[in-house]
């Protein structure tokens, strides 16, 4: 749902390159031809966990319950969802799925395997813009055969301000900013998103960089998943959200791009990788 304005976007070599808006499901934008420029003394994240998926981005998670014997979860946007885009108030769990995801190497220049999935553990646009994946492999079984470790869900929000990296598979780019602010209420044609994410204007992400984790530089654990942007400057129309705070009052960021916290999606997830969708748990429920 992003604008098409040109932006830096952090590579893993550590240089920058143009590249357009981002925004829902749709991979129809290219990254236009690299610049360079100096790089940082911090270790910069890299691709390790992250995964391509047709049509998106994501990534190679687990929560603070999770354990190496685990099947493996992969996560991506609820948009992303192979059968279509979930309705608002609708929830998803226990889909069955093969869909498959390519696993990239550290440095996003090689394909290290596939990776594929039993079911949908759970997915919705309420609230937040998710799907979770089971995969059919386990976090120990991925390690041994390709050295790739999961990336770990923070379970605390993140702070405006927070140096991040919204890396993406499927343009194999990595883009780097700060959040700029927490959004009251995202609202895009007929769903509404809590607590969204609002990037800095660096953070151009483009069409195709839907899914991929929003990796806090510091503590290097997702804090969120990159979703939307706004395209044309409309209001509240699809690719065109609108910011809307707590008396109602209806804001137009044009250029603007966000993403979802994942703090509650670490909370949920219980022991052998389910989400738990109990009382202690403040995600949408079927």
């Amino acid at each position: 749902m992003p604008s098409r304005l040109a932006a830096a976007a952090l590579t893993a070599a550590g240089t920058f390159t143009v590249a357009g808006a981002a925004t829902f499901a749709t991979a129809a934008a290219q990254a236009a031809p690299a610049q360079q420029a100096p790089r940082t003394h911090r270790a910069e994240i890299d691709f390790t966990g992250i995964v391509a998926l047709s049509n998106c981005s994501g990534s190679l998670v687990r929560g603070p319950q999770s354990r190496d014997t685990d099947a493996a979860l992969v996560l991506t946007n609820g948009h992303c969802l192979e059968s279509g885009m979930p309705e608002a108030g609708q929830v998803v769990v226990d889909q069955k799925s093969s869909r498959t995801f390519t696993l990239l190497d550290r440095a996003g220049k090689k394909s290290l395997g596939t990776l594929q999935a039993t079911k949908v553990e759970y997915a919705t646009m309420t609230d937040t813009d998710v799907t979770v994946y089971r995969l059919n492999t386990t976090y120990a079984a991925i390690q041994k055969k390709y050295g790739i470790p999961a990336l770990r869900l923070s379970t605390a929000r993140p702070h405006d301000g927070t140096e991040i990296r919204v890396v993406s598979g499927y343009w194999r780019t990595i883009y780097g900013c700060k959040t700029d602010a927490t959004v009251y209420r995202l609202r895009e044609a007929g769903w509404t998103w809590k607590d969204s994410i609002r990037y800095r204007q660096e953070c151009q992400t483009i069409h195709g960089t839907s899914g991929s984790p929003v990796i806090d530089v510091r503590t290097r654990h997702v804090v969120g998943i990159n979703n939307t942007g706004n395209d044309d400057g409309e209001r509240c129309t699809l690719n065109n959200p609108c910011e809307v705070d707590r008396s109602g009052n209806v804001t137009v960021r044009h250029g603007s791009h966000y993403g979802q916290q994942t703090y509650l999606l670490a909370r949920c997830l219980g022991k052998g990788n389910d989400v738990v969708l109990g009382k202690a748990c403040a995600l949408p429920k079927p």
